[in-house]
């Protein structure tokens, strides 16, 4: 079989999980990567087949970034981790479910086999690139079916020489392949997979394999093929039920507080442009949170909506991956004079589980989707279709929506006056602190509802204070005991 890579390797090293989305997929997040080796005769070129063996169902397609070795690399550190790579390219990690029993861990039989791991079909110059800025698709069929970014990777490529390197010298020309994003699945004979890696304009082109049929009888001398409920659920990428997005308690906070007492908190933590500009409810009276995720539109060029635009298309592609707990931030660049969401849409995103969709373009529909109870928060009405204005592009990617950024993964949080971007990492003290304000704030009403002056009192001085204190320690101690809290303030 034909490679790129003309010597074969000394080993090819796979990552298990790297990639969020895949994490989320398979319901664990690893703290340390782990790694399984493939024989270099596995190696294959593009548009060769790829043989499912007879007895097999379950072959699987996963779409990778192949980092290939230009110099020995043992016991580096991650930040020099990436200066031992001397090429990129796109692989294919297949294999057999049906096998893995087999060789439970080291994955031998079920994703060693001849011709396992296509490479191709162009080698990227390393020096040339960004391992932060690459982006690795995956076509089955001519439909997209993975799509992501190496921007958020759980272990960057630097990370996984310098870990392997501690313990196993690494060749020139060893190969590591270093995960696979959400939307891996199993393919049949006839089918054709297509992965690319690209950065800006820069490609490996399309590694293009077909799959075949074993025209033999696996010999019966060693383990046969078998599958069950469990292998055919991990096999098609359903391994387990995706568990909340959201920890209860964070959901729970975030509902408790209002968005603009969020927007002042993330002000005085220097982030004045959290909150989306010229968005609004069709349901004022409901909260939204949730988890960002992203598709992005561009302009629209008819020359590219063809192939962009129809059929399974980023727009369509973007409610199929939302997972319970997901709010849909649709980045239309502000432009209202066509439709960025409709009814059908709507509804299926909430069937998905979606808690919210956002766009600053337009709603179609808008009364059938106000009628859903979805939380939907939009720029403006209008009755065109998506091909008027806009060309759906990508998901999963960071976007300008109402003139915020939003990152994949980010928490999104609306009431009547809007939507607000919350960063993760951030969201356990603004709860605290959100509350906190809000308490301060009740008590100054109740003040200002008695009578009481301005001054000092809002915002809350050191006059008001200890009487504030004293409100607050009986406020909790009531909200305790499940009563209506009564005030008497210290006058």
């Amino acid at each position: 079989m034909t490679h790129p890579l003309g010597n074969p390797p000394s080993k090819i090293i796979a990552v298990h999980l790297n990639y969020p989305s895949r994490a989320r997929e398979r319901g664990r997040t690893p703290s340390q990567p782990s790694y399984f080796l493939k024989p270099p005769s596995s190696l294959a070129g593009t548009k060769e087949a790829v043989v499912r063996p007879r007895g097999c169902e379950l072959m699987s397609f996963e779409g990778e970034i192949a980092l290939v070795l230009g110099s020995r690399a043992h016991r580096v550190r991650p930040e020099d981790g990436w200066s031992y790579v001397r090429w990129v390219t796109a692989a294919n990690d297949l294999g057999v479910y049906d096998l893995r029993y087999a060789d439970r861990g080291s994955n031998l039989r079920s994703k060693g086999a001849d011709g396992f791991t296509p490479l191709g079909p162009r080698l990227l110059d390393a020096r040339t690139l960004d391992p932060t800025a690459l982006r690795l698709r995956t076509w089955v069929n001519g439909s997209l079916v993975q799509d992501d970014t190496t921007d958020t990777l759980l272990f960057p490529f630097g990370a996984l020489i310098a870990d392997l390197s501690r313990l196993v010298t690494l060749e020139p020309g060893d190969v590591i392949l270093t995960g696979t994003p959400a939307g891996a699945s199993v393919v049949t004979p006839g089918d054709v997979v297509e992965v690319e890696v690209s950065s800006d304009a820069i490609s490996t082109g399309r590694l293009r394999n077909p799959v075949a049929a074993a025209e033999h009888d696996l010999e019966p001398w060693g383990a046969m093929p078998r599958a069950d409920a469990a292998e055919r659920a991990s096999a098609f990428g359903a391994a387990h039920e995706p568990g909340p997005l959201l920890p209860a308690r964070i959901e729970e906070g975030l509902r408790s507080v209002a968005v603009a007492t969020l927007s002042a908190q993330m002000r005085r933590r220097g982030l004045p442009h959290m909150s989306m500009d010229g968005v609004r409810p069709t349901r004022p009276d409901q909260k939204m949170v949730g988890v960002a995720h992203t598709l992005r539109y561009l302009p629209l060029r008819e020359d590219l909506f063809q192939r962009y635009g129809n059929g399974m298309n980023a727009q369509k592609r973007a409610v199929e991956e939302l997972l319970p707990g997901h709010v849909l931030v649709m980045d239309a660049r502000g432009e209202t004079s066509a439709g960025t969401l409709g009814d059908i849409l709507a509804l299926r995103a909430q069937l998905r589980g979606a808690t919210g969709v956002v766009t600053d373009g337009g709603l179609r529909d808008s009364a059938a989707v106000t009628a859903l109870g979805l939380p939907v928060y939009h720029s403006g009405e209008h009755p065109a279709v998506l091909g008027r204005r806009h060309v759906p592009w990508d998901t999963g990617v960071p976007v300008a929506c109402g003139g915020a950024l939003v990152q994949p993964g980010d928490l999104m949080v609306g009431d009547a006056d809007g939507v607000v971007v919350v960063p993760p990492d951030l969201v356990e003290e603004l709860i605290t602190d959100c509350q906190e304000q809000e308490l301060q704030e009740e008590f100054i009403t109740e003040q200002v509802q008695a009578g009481h002056g301005m001054d000092g009192l809002y915002p809350l001085g050191p006059r008001w204070r200890r009487a504030y204190e004293q409100w607050r320690e009986h406020h909790q101690r009531a909200q305790q005991l499940g009563k209506e809290p009564t005030h008497e303030v210290p006058q």
